[in-house]
Order: structure tokens, then sequence, then C-alpha cells
């Protein structure tokens, strides 16, 4: 009798909790029903999904350019170093003590302008000896040749003439004196031409000797930049063509010049020929030593169908690219198969062919934001995809 009762009691408690829990659940669901019906409290949560989130007739934005008819410029790439115009080593031509440098590192000088002065005293005296010593030349020259004036043979007072100039020194006397000028001239150190002074090798007060480097004169307008192509490019290149020039000095900034000269002989360990590119320098910015990358416009294609590199895909192993077909307010972005020909770094050729559909001028073909579209995807044109708003994920 007690193990009855023992197993009775837990069986009723079970079943009280069962009753309890159904009518808890039995109101709550009556709530819910109610609120479903006037429209208030929680509700069933809506089904969501990518369709409805992010459905198709979303616009996605893109960026668009136009197709053009132009030249395609086939360009060869180098890199090099910028030079000076011109650049010139003044040398010491005479021996002396500096004086006066009336000059600074990065100074712009002209023509003939003092760089530099020397002690003249001994080329002074120098000067002087030799002054005294045509004098005394000249003297003894007029001693010999006194009573010639009456030696009426022509031929014979020239004879004599030219023997007392001999005898007197007369002609050594004035070499002398004009060597002597000459370096006391030397003694001024003048610009060879215009342009900034570099590299002063000399102090106030220093001696130099014949020969010695005292400093350098560089004209940087233009300025020069020699680049190394190789020998399979260098049949592409002609003197005068365009040359684009980029700095790493100046990132961004692109410099205009022309190729100057094309050195007609192939190093043989490179395979290479110089090609110097001449490029306006009028402000000095750029300044010799600095490293640059250099475009050489090499061929010339016109009447050319061209679209942007970015433009061309490959789906299926096969060359592609989007095309718009809207307005501004939006449009289709439309799969067409294309054929490519020539191309440089920035365009692409485009050439007709029986199994791919031909580009016409003016057409827009998508830049950004199309390589995950599909054929007749719905877009919008925007000059920032990337930040623009409302387009589908990326």
């Amino acid at each position: 009798m007690s193990a009855a009762r023992r197993f009775i009691g837990p069986s009723v408690a079970f079943a009280v909790i069962v009753l309890l829990g159904s009518g808890i659940y039995l109101r709550i669901r009556g709530n819910s029903g109610a609120g479903g019906e006037s429209g208030e409290g929680s509700g069933d949560l809506p089904e969501v999904s990518a369709t409805s989130t992010f459905g198709t007739d979303v616009a996605i934005p893109v960026a668009g350019v136009e197709v053009v008819l132009d030249t395609l410029v086939i360009s060869v790439t180098a890199a090099g170093k910028a030079a000076a115009g011109l650049q010139s080593k003044v040398l010491a031509e005479v021996d002396g003590i500096a004086r006066r440098i009336p000059v600074r590192e990065n100074q712009l000088v002209r023509r003939g302008q003092l760089l530099m002065s020397l002690d003249t005293i001994d080329l002074a005296l120098d000067l002087r000896e030799a002054q005294a010593g045509l004098a005394q030349a000249d003297a003894k020259y007029r001693e010999i040749t006194l009573f010639d004036d009456a030696i009426e043979d022509l031929e014979v007072r020239a004879e004599r003439e030219r023997v007392a100039r001999a005898q007197s020194g007369l002609d050594q006397a004035q070499v002398a004196l004009e060597r002597s000028q000459l370096r006391l001239a030397r003694a001024r150190v003048g610009a060879p031409f215009g342009g900034r002074v570099a590299d002063i090798k000399v102090s106030q007060g220093h001696r130099v000797r014949t020969g010695d480097e005292l400093m350098t004169i560089v004209d940087l307008d233009p300025i020069k930049v020699e680049v190394q192509v190789l020998e399979r490019q260098v049949g592409l290149l002609a003197m005068g063509r365009v040359a684009q020039v980029t700095f790493a000095a100046f990132p961004g900034e692109l410099f205009l010049g022309r190729i100057e000269t094309i050195n007609p002989i192939i190093e043989s360990d490179s395979r290479s020929a110089r090609v110097t590119v001449r490029i306006p320098n009028p402000e000095g910015r750029i300044l010799p030593g600095m490293y640059a990358r250099v475009s050489l416009e090499a061929r010339r294609f016109a009447d050319r169908i061209l679209v942007p590199k970015d433009a061309v895909l490959e789906r299926d192993r096969r060359t592609m690219l989007f095309v718009y077909e809207g307005d501004e307010r939006g449009g289709l972005a439309k799969w067409n198969y294309v054929t490519t020909g020539l191309e440089n770094d920035s365009l692409v050729e485009i050439l007709e062919h029986p199994d791919t559909e031909m580009l016409k001028p003016g057409q827009i073909v998508l830049v950004d934001g199309h390589y995950t579209l599909i054929h007749d995807a719905v877009v919008r044109l925007s000059a920032n995809p990337r930040r623009a708003e409302g387009g589908r994920p990326r």
C-alpha cells in the first residue's frame, strides 16, 4: 500500500505541471492572435531573403567612358636619371691664392660673371718684368737697325730687319709679354655659360694650382633624361617625338619633353642604346640625378576604335565588356563579346570580327563597378561607384 502511494504522488505532480504549462501556452497563443488581429504587438517576423533585400531592380552604381575613334599611340617605357642640359667643371688656369669667391652654390649666374679671383701680386710683377724685357729688346733692335734707312735695296733692308729682331730678342720679348697678360687675365675666373653654381671646391685663402677643380656650373633649362632602350625597340623611335616623363620626386605630376638624340651604337653588355630626352625646366625644379620613368612615343595608328583597358574583362576564356544602354537616370549593362587588337598602357583597340560585336564611337562602356555584373543588370552611372549609395554590396 505504501508503495502504491509513493508511485501515485509523483504522477499527480507531473500531471499538474503539464496542465499548467498547457494553460500558459494557450494564453500566450491567444494574446498573439489578438495582437495580430488588432495590428498591435510583435506579430510574426517577415521572411528575409537576398532577393527581397537586394532585389534585381536596385540600380548598381557603375562608371562609364565613351568609345572613341582616335589615334592609338604605342609607347616604349624605360627608366633613367635627370642630367643637366649643360654642365662644366671650372678649373684653375694659373697658380695662385683665392682672394675672392663672390658666389654660392645654387646661385644663378650669367655668362662671364665673376666666380673667383686669385691674388695677382706675383702675376702683376711677372707682367712688369715682361714689359721691361720687351723694352730692352726693342732698344737693342733699334740700335742694330739705326742706319738701315740709308739702304736703298728693299730686300736687303728686310733681311737686316729679320736678323736684327732675332739678335735683339724682340719677338721672344713680345711673346713673353702676351703670356704674362694672359696669365693675369686668367686670375679672374668667369662663368663659361649661364647657369647655376654647384660643388664649390675652394674657399677664400686656399692656394690652387693650375688644373685644380674650383666648382661646377650647370644649366638646368632644359634638363635632360638619359634612358637605355632595348635594341628591339630602338627602331620604333624617332628624334623629335613626344616623351612623357614622371619623377619620383613629384608623384602624380607629368612632364612633357621630346626625344633629342638616339645613340646609334648598341651596347654589347645590355643590348640597349642610349636615348636622350629634352624637357623644359624653366623653374629649375627638376634636378640632376632625380630618378625618372619615361614613356617614349614609338608608333602611331590613326582612326582606331578605342576603349579603356579597364573596360575589358575575360569570361569563359573569352574577351568581353559591358555596354551601357540608358540615360543619366539609369539603364542596363549589356554583355558584349569583342575582339581586341593593338593596345598601349591605357587603351585597347576593338576590331571587327564575325564572331563578336563591333562598337561605335559614342557608345558608353563600363570601366568600374562592372566586374560581377550579369547581362541586362540594372545599373546607373556614377562618378565614383565605390562610394555611391544604394548599390549592391561588393
